[in-house]
């Protein structure tokens, strides 16, 4: 076919009865001429219509099965939610809702009050907030508390995550200055008392996130942050990263760092904690209510149904041994590397594939050192494509040759939906 073989978005959209059809037909004429000036046959450009009308209806966004080994995946949307969050989403989506309105007083209420007073049993917190991430968390507190003041933190700890998100810049964005202390390897507390002057407003702590210094190092327990803050009357802000609730191998939980003397404590709601995108500022109820009332508030708060899904997952936490048989998470980190073969045996029955020992990774900038004993199912390579392509795609990971489907990340009901998919494309 030549360029003047085309035809015009007239004839290629006469008989198809749909008001998309127009702006589909440019998209396939607009392909279809590069195709040809690359010297490739464009094909059927009906079916390639109908294809476009197709594919412009179906979501992009769509779930997908997780068989990488690592648990909080941040491209695959993190933490899967419990049964429970989604069905509070379903109830508070399907009508109106209590979002800002006290029943029993009849009159305007606050969103904050939904999780608050979970959060003060969960953390032993005197108060707490919550905004749309943890990102949101750091921002609002360090405008509310150091705007045009210093923020004092370790250069160890100024580090950068996933899209770039790096804290020197949040901080700047806050309106605070920051002030680095101490090196990458080693801060102690005096060179945090070395620093701190007329100017500074906050003591921040960050969670070394997706990576550890090791060998020569030194950092300040912090207790002994907490008192140097308190002699000199400066609060100190613990960001905690993914935060728990739960004894989680060496991740500090909220409430093991309010006790230790932070003042406050931030953390994301979607990694460790196992629920949706959220970030949660916990501790003294004088700086809680400077970060309520900030302007910024009303522009990072949480939506309604991360809202919903929150409450019920945090209710989940009152009952640990609940928790950890109903958060995905929680389950996928402390199954039993026994039941994960027994499941990576069971696939590679259905699929003609090979049991093969690995290392699962919790992910999610939490405890990057860990190794989480798993199995996987190993088929060949040339499926990867295939199955990420596939409905719904499901992910592997390639290594030497063959393709890894990680039982660890995988429910039973799963591992049953993977080897209908291999099926199919085999």
């Amino acid at each position: 076919m030549e360029l003047r073989d085309l035809p015009s978005v007239d004839e290629l959209t006469r008989g198809v009865d749909d008001p998309l059809a127009v702006d589909a037909a440019r998209e396939v004429l607009a392909r279809a001429r590069e195709e040809i000036r690359a010297g490739a046959d464009p094909g059927n450009l009906t079916e390639r219509l109908y294809e476009e009308l197709a594919a412009t209806r179906t979501p992009s966004l769509r779930r997908v099965i997780n068989a990488t080994g690592v648990i909080v995946h941040t491209n695959l949307g993190r933490a899967p939610l419990p049964a429970s969050a989604m069905a509070r989403i379903a109830d508070v989506a399907l009508g109106y809702s209590n979002l800002e309105f006290d029943l029993p007083d009849g009159e305007r209420g606050s969103r904050q009050d939904h999780v608050a007073g979970i959060l003060r049993k969960l953390t032993g917190a005197e108060a707490a907030i919550v905004v749309n991430n943890n990102a949101a968390a750091m921002l609002l507190a360090a405008a509310a508390l150091a705007d045009d003041g210093e923020v004092i933190v370790s250069r160890g700890e100024l580090i950068e995550i996933g899209d770039g998100f790096r804290i020197p810049d949040v901080v700047a964005r806050s309106g605070a200055k920051l002030v680095e202390v101490g090196t990458t390897n080693r801060t102690r507390a005096t060179d945090y008392e070395k620093a701190i002057g007329a100017r500074t407003a906050l003591l921040l702590r960050v969670h070394q996130s997706n990576f550890r210094v090791v060998g020569f190092t030194e950092r300040p327990p912090l207790e002994k942050l907490a008192q140097l803050a308190r002699r000199h009357d400066v609060p100190l802000l613990d960001d905690l990263g993914s935060g728990a609730f739960v004894d989680i191998a060496d991740e500090p939980t909220a409430a093991q760092s309010l006790a230790a003397g932070a003042d406050l404590v931030c953390f994301s709601g979607d990694k460790l904690l196992g629920g949706p995108q959220a970030g949660v500022v916990a501790g003294r109820a004088d700086l809680v209510e400077k970060l309520r009332r900030h302007p910024l508030h009303r522009a990072l708060r949480i939506d309604k149904l991360s809202l919903a899904a929150l409450e019920a997952t945090l209710l989940t936490y009152l009952e640990p041994r609940r928790a950890l048989e109903e958060i995905p998470v929680l389950r996928m980190l402390h199954e039993d590397p026994a039941s994960v073969r027994a499941r990576a045996e069971r696939l590679a029955s259905k699929v003609g594939g090979e049991v093969e020992e690995t290392i699962a990774r919790v992910g999610g900038g939490a405890l990057p050192l860990a190794d989480l004993p798993s199995f996987a199912c190993a088929i060949e390579e040339s499926l990867a494509l295939p199955l990420r392509l596939h409905r719904p795609p499901v992910l592997g990971i390639v290594r030497d040759g063959r393709l890894l489907l990680d039982c660890r990340t995988l429910t039973d009901a799963e591992a049953d939906e993977v080897a209908a998919a291999v099926s199919d494309v085999r």
